[in-house]
């Protein structure tokens, strides 16, 4: 079957296409922009890419159009979209294809307002490593596995949930397509509030999914999360706990934090094995905990199998991986789409580098960010922060919310007793980044965008500036 992807260039959208190709159907695709790190993929994988968007993209003889939910995807401001609908194909969104793909399949589903795309990875190279032979769908780029998609030929499919809608047409949560035999759900924070106006609203898919659960699937749960502790009372099924709370069934105790750290895994009072981990941070102990509940309690993997797993996996391309070796500046890109994937990074980087003036490279890049019901988010989301360098919001969908301003943000922080320098184009702020930054820094990136080649820029300066000298 021929599949053309209108808008391809998002990660999830991508790594569906890439599901359909290893299935041996032929996927074309378009996009308003072709850039890395989801142009190399494309490519990477024989995906064509066209772009700008236009109708003379759609091929004459395609089976199916999938279209994503961004990039000014709707009729009114895409022709390409509009002859989409006009050609009479079945128009489908990336959900749902994903729901045809696992039909045959165990599904094992991770969701949450943040840690999800580390947890589907992880559970996925814990079963590859460990030649299971899954399928999996991550919603990012991971270092391992080594690559966000694939179709295996053994009975598990580890996906990535997204409670954003799965299109501009159909307001359902993506992941209320995807049938989970078992669940993974490591935090329920109010998130997306430009579509889910209050938390009451946010909650609602997340309790439409544990109700899909089967009587025999498992719910595992994060007891960190206040949300989820309040939640768990108005839950009638078993639920496995998790977490760093001595209350919690599955917990580590005795961490040891390094560039390699080390924790001991508990069930109740049995300390079940030690793992070892080179991922950064308390909140990737978490879910590291998480990840091994599911996976002993579904009797997937060994403990053998687990510590192989935990200590080999890599984690995942903008989630708290380092960026250069070739730089004395230790330079780390955590995803900044909400104010806890922010603070979590930024706690990582103080526990492991607490001698290191902490420089934070910071867009306010999704609606969240930019909306002035978050306003408040400012009021702590860079304490412990000793200088932001904050780049301008970007301008599209400005006008469907309540959009702040670049200076409104610098100054709401400013407030808050850091030091900020705002800039509204990229080379003016690599100048300011590059011209501050101290031998002693340690510099974390955190936006969900691009930032205009801004993330690149900014490593290869450092290089430059502070190279590592071999002998």
């Amino acid at each position: 079957m021929k599949y053309h992807f209108i808008g391809i260039c998002g990660a999830g959208m991508s790594a569906v296409a890439k599901l359909l190709v290893d299935k041996g159907e032929t996927v074309t695709g378009s996009d308003e922009g072709f850039y890395p790190p989801i142009s190399d993929y494309l490519v990477e994988n024989k995906i064509p890419c066209t772009t700008p968007f236009s109708p003379a993209n759609i091929p004459d003889d395609v089976d199916y159009i999938v279209i994503g939910k961004h990039a000014k995807l709707v009729p009114e401001e895409n022709d390409e979209v509009r002859v989409a609908f006009e050609k009479g194909v079945p128009i489908l969104s990336f959900p749902q294809v994903l729901n045809q793909l696992t039909q045959e399949k165990e599904n094992t589903v991770a969701v949450g307002s943040y840690g999800k795309s580390t947890c589907t990875a992880l559970l996925s190279w814990c079963l590859e490593i460990n030649h299971k032979d899954p399928s999996y769908f991550i919603g990012a780029l991971p270092l391992t596995p080594h690559s966000n998609a694939r179709i295996g030929n053994g009975k598990e499919f580890i996906l990535e949930g997204d409670e954003y809608p799965s299109s501009n047409w159909d307001m359902t949560s993506k992941f209320l397509f995807l049938n989970p035999k078992n669940l993974l759900i490591t935090a329920l924070a109010h998130d997306h509030v430009n579509i889910f106006p209050t938390h009451e609203d946010y909650l609602k898919p997340f309790i439409k999914l544990i109700n899909q659960l089967p009587k025999e699937g498992k719910l595992v749960m994060c007891l960190d999360d206040e949300t989820i502790q309040v939640t768990l009372l108005t839950i009638s099924r078993e639920i496995i706990t998790y977490g760093l709370t001595p209350n919690a069934l599955y917990r580590a105790e005795k961490i040891e934090f390094g560039l390699v750290s080390s924790f001991d895994l508990m069930k109740g009072t049995e300390r079940i094995t030690r793992l070892t981990t080179s991922l950064l941070g308390k909140h990737n102990i978490q879910n590291i905990v998480g990840v091994s509940a599911l996976l002993l309690e579904t009797e997937k993997i060994t403990i053998e199998e687990l510590m192989h797993g935990i200590s080999s996996f890599k984690g995942i391309v903008r989630r708290l991986d380092r960026k250069s070796e070739k730089t004395t500046i230790p330079v780390y890109e955590g995803f900044g789409s909400s104010v806890d994937k922010a603070r979590s990074a930024i706690e990582a980087i103080k526990l492991h580098f607490p001698q290191r003036r902490l420089v934070t490279v910071f867009e306010p890049h999704t609606f969240s960010w930019r909306n002035r019901a978050a306003l408040h988010w400012y009021d702590t989301a860079f304490q412990d922060v000793d200088h932001v360098f904050m780049y301008k919001p970007p301008e599209h969908g400005s006008g469907t919310h309540d959009q702040l301003t670049l200076d409104e943000i610098g100054e709401k922080v400013r407030a808050s007793g850091i030091e900020v320098t705002s800039f509204e184009n990229t080379a003016t702020g690599l100048i300011e980044l590059i011209n501050q930054t101290q031998e002693s820094d340690v510099i974390l990136i955190l936006s969900s965008g691009g930032m205009d080649g801004l993330i690149p820029q900014t490593i290869a300066a450092l290089e430059e500036k502070f190279p590592i000298l071999t002998p």
